[in-house]
């Protein structure tokens, strides 16, 4: 039987990073690709509760005929639409992306629309990788019709090799114990290396512009500066030096290393 692979992303199924995935993946099983209809990068693992999900069929690519589905709601409730009613079953792989842009640190794993999917799927039981692109800080908060028009001329090659490498490998051996997603970022220079990485603690500094509008009241734009670096061994520093950051991360928050010195001060200061 053939090997059922779902494509999914948050940066909008008309995303060149969605061709790209698919282009990576056509020759290994059936492949579905079921994505937000629009951009909705940053909303993380947020599913629609209080308001109905539509589902649009639609042509990505008339030369290849690639199709999809185009999802009205959140990235996570893409993979929940997928798996329980477009293909039916849990599917033997899920790609997350390619995201225009990279999703590094703790703070970006915990918002990002691209990782919170992978992280979906990865509690029905699927392999996942969530597979983004570095890119620069103009590009990544440009306006994203320009910015999506000037995508389809961006170098998704390297992308693309290793995205295949790695769903070969994940498809004949399966996941090390342990692990349910590969967080995987290609650097826009890339130094010919690969790195293993843990998570660096945030990828932003945050700044709060306060601004009134033409009636006087008060709004906050959100912003902020891009952290240079981190410690040895976290992803940010492996991908600002040019290394394919690969990130093995788990479903399961619990800090097991504390437990017993949570229990110790509980128990104290009873």
């Amino acid at each position: 039987m053939k090997r059922k692979i779902l494509i999914t992303n948050d940066d909008g199924i008309y995303s060149s990073g969605i061709i790209a995935s698919y282009q990576a993946l056509k020759d290994m099983g059936e492949i579905y690709i079921v994505a937000p209809a629009v951009q909705r990068s940053g909303v993380g693992r947020s599913i629609s509760l209080m308001e109905p999900v539509r589902v649009s069929e639609v042509v990505l690519n008339t030369e290849d005929r690639i199709r999809g589905y185009a999802v009205d709601g959140t990235p996570a409730d893409s993979v929940l639409i997928a798996v329980h009613e477009i293909i039916g079953e849990v599917p033997d792989l899920v790609v997350s992306g390619i995201n225009l842009g990279e999703n590094v640190s703790t703070e970006a794993v915990l918002t990002s629309g691209t990782v919170g999917a992978a992280f979906e799927a990865a509690t029905h039981g699927s392999m996942t990788v969530a597979i983004s692109l570095e890119v620069s800080m103009k590009d990544k908060f440009a306006d994203m019709f320009d910015f999506m028009n000037r995508a389809g001329e961006m170098d998704y090659s390297l992308c693309i090799d290793v995205l295949r490498n790695l769903a070969k490998i994940l498809l004949e051996r399966g996941f090390p114990v342990g692990v349910d997603v590969l967080n995987v970022n290609i650097p826009s220079k890339w130094n010919g290396k690969v790195a293993f990485t843990r998570l660096a603690k945030r990828l932003y500094l945050t700044r709060i512009d306060t601004r009134k509008d033409p009636r006087g009241r008060i709004y906050y734009w959100l912003d902020g500066d891009e952290v240079e670096d981190d410690e040895e061994g976290t992803d940010l520093h492996a991908l600002r030096r040019g290394y394919i950051s690969i990130t093995p991360l788990s479903l399961d928050n619990t800090s097991k290393e504390s437990l017993e010195s949570v229990k110790r001060w509980f128990y104290e200061i009873c």
